[in-house]
């Protein structure tokens, strides 16, 4: 079969071998990162100095003095001051196989060697063909029927593109419908939807957005029931005006609350007999439930026009039916995704699709449980000190400190100070957040995190 040349460059002898020397190498190393390390002093005055030298040029000083040296293995990173901690944060839900996985190095170099380090809307790459294939077939294997996906730079962006296909189908609606509590994004039009005002203090409104509460598990039935006036009484108020819902299914800044089937169920619904768009936000849930759609772990396949997916996928997308394909202008960006992510992209969702990752007993439903059953023994040894945990698959939270504000802060501070990456979410009563690398985690590794948790938890509460 006749190569091109890019072909045969790939498969060089040489290049193949120096591959292989680098995957070697890399092996070696990850070898000694092996447990928690402290800061070596050699290291820690230029590192301080770097720290607070980015913070000036970004106009803003780190969450975290997180400046990683460029190593890892698995649910470990070293930082740039020697130092070695568990990253149960994982970039906020990016890095879903941890740090220096083997077979995401090798698709990086696989992109390296291609000629161009962006993809683009006049020149793409064959990897863009075989992405968004991978992508759609994974998106409707359950009964979806999403025919088109547009790869973008960001899980924001693919929020965006999604809004302007919705806009544009269904106009003149210009009215939103979101959740209470939601997070959509902190672009200029998103930060009109994400359900807190910090984020759009000073900011102009470009479009009105009407909420409606969110499911309470302790009251399904109730909560069901209100949040269904809400909506009928929004598209009472307002006929005609509404483009689309936006459905986070999983709130993830909200601070973990999950839906049911049955209350996305009801909505929708109302929403198909109103002729209001269906979009799913999966920017934080893909590949995190117990399929790698969380439209698909709650069953509403049939319902869905618009879905989004980032963060863990690398390269973001926004999958859409064909009642939404643009018309020309609509979409385009200069850059759609580097070739480096979209490599990386396809090689996540097939091990994620072809690995032991999804169903009811699945590795992340079995992670889930154990790091829930560890974290419920905290609970049970010191009776008081968390409530909780929350969340679903790989999403799980706890609320620590009654969700005083000022007090999870501190503790997630003096978290990553005994050498574990976490994070916080929700709004008034703030809960301590894990998003835990299921590509490369294990067991011992969320034994070895509750327990520093516990046992900074107990610390904090003398």
């Amino acid at each position: 079969m006749k190569k091109t040349i890019a072909q045969e460059f790939t498969s060089d002898p040489r290049v193949v071998e120096a591959k292989r020397l680098v995957l070697e190498a890399l092996a070696d190393h990850k070898r000694g990162i092996n447990g928690i390390r402290p800061p070596d002093p050699a290291l820690k005055v230029a590192y301080d100095d770097l720290v607070t030298e980015f913070g000036e040029l970004r106009a803003g000083q780190l969450f975290y003095p997180y400046l990683s040296s460029g190593i890892g293995n698995g649910a470990l990173v070293e930082l740039a001051d020697g130092s070695v901690k568990y990253d149960f944060i994982s970039g906020i839900g990016v890095h879903h196989f941890g740090h220096s996985h083997t077979a995401l190095v090798e698709a990086a170099l696989n992109a390296a060697m291609t000629d161009t380090v962006m993809q683009g809307n006049l020149q793409q790459h064959v990897q863009s063909v075989s992405l968004s294939r991978t992508l759609l077939s994974a998106a409707n294997c359950c009964g979806a029927t999403l025919k088109h996906c547009f790869v973008t730079t960001s899980g924001a962006m693919a929020n965006e593109n999604g809004l302007k296909l919705l806009f544009h189908r269904k106009s003149p609606a210009n009215r939103v419908l979101a959740f209470s509590g939601c997070f959509a994004g902190r672009t200029l039009t998103l930060s009109q939807i994400t359900d807190n005002p910090a984020y759009r203090e000073g900011l102009p409104l470009n479009f009105p957005v009407d909420y409606v509460p969110f499911f309470d598990p302790e009251r399904p039935e109730e909560s069901t029931t209100i949040a269904l006036n809400r909506l009928t009484r929004h598209l009472e108020r307002y006929p005609g005006k509404h483009a689309c819902m936006i459905f986070e299914l999983v709130q993830g800044e909200g601070g973990f609350h999950a839906g049911s089937t049955g209350f996305f169920t009801a909505l929708m619904e109302v929403l198909k007999q109103h002729n209001v768009a269906v979009m799913v936000d999966e920017i934080q849930t893909f590949s995190r439930t117990t399929e790698l759609f969380a439209f698909q772990h709650f069953g509403l396949d049939r319902f869905v026009d618009v879905v989004t997916l980032g963060k863990s996928s690398q390269a973001c997308a926004t999958l859409f039916a064909e009642e939404f394909k643009p018309g020309p202008g609509l979409l385009s960006q200069t850059f759609t995704s580097s070739t480096l992510a979209m490599f990386v992209a396809e090689v996540i969702v097939n091990e994620l699709l072809q690995g032991d990752y999804f169903g009811p007993d699945g590795r992340i439903a079995r992670f889930h449980a154990h790091c829930v059953r560890r974290l419920a023994e905290i609970e049970e040894h010191q009776p008081g000190l968390i409530a909780g945990p929350y969340g679903v698959g790989a999403m799980i939270a706890f609320t620590a400190f009654s969700g005083d504000p000022v007090r999870v802060k501190q503790f997630v501070h003096q978290l990553f100070e005994s050498g574990v990456i976490s994070f916080y979410a929700g709004h008034d009563k703030l809960r301590v957040r894990f998003l835990i690398p299921v590509g490369a985690i294990t067991f011992e590794d969320i034994d070895k995190v509750v327990s520093i948790s516990e046992a900074t938890l107990i610390k904090m509460s003398r």
